[in-house]
């Protein structure tokens, strides 16, 4: 594995996928945590901060690294001390440390959508006169002045 200082039976470390968390692939494409713990595209950095929060430390990220059953994907890789994770999580399978680090990238997933249509309905800011403005885009006024200046 190049630049990784990893071996495939070393059970003092687990690799964690983000392709085990992507809701848009079924159980055969390779996730492997319930529709109810995954978000769609998840991202290494949302991994990492999903198991930070759960109180893991010691991890590793690989970025631009391909899972063997997806090789046109470099989706990257967490690495995390099994016995750290372990104790982190209360969990004593890589299966259910999945399952929590799952549920806190869902909850963060959900809070993040919330706040983002929360943002939406309070509309535009106060001072933000591109953004109050009735016309909105530029193809718009093009439009009409080409119409306007066009005749003769």
């Amino acid at each position: 594995m190049h630049g990784v200082d990893f071996v495939a039976g070393d059970s003092s470390k687990i690799s964690i996928w983000t392709g085990y968390f992507d809701s848009r692939l079924s159980r055969s494409q390779g996730r492997r945590v319930s529709l109810s713990s995954s978000i769609p595209n998840p991202n290494l950095e949302q991994l990492a901060f999903a198991a930070k929060s759960l109180g893991v430390r010691k991890m590793k990220r690989v970025s631009n690294k391909s899972h063997p059953k997806r090789p046109r994907l470099n989706e990257g890789l967490l690495i995390v001390s099994a016995k750290d994770a372990y104790s982190a999580t209360g969990t004593e399978s890589k299966e259910r440390l999945m399952h929590a680090i799952g549920l806190s990238l869902f909850n963060s997933h959900e809070e993040a959508k919330l706040k983002k249509e929360e943002s939406k309905l309070k509309g535009p800011r106060k001072g933000d006169r591109s953004a109050r403005s009735q016309r909105k885009g530029p193809k718009v006024k093009s439009q009409r002045r080409k119409k306007k200046f066009g005749r003769k």
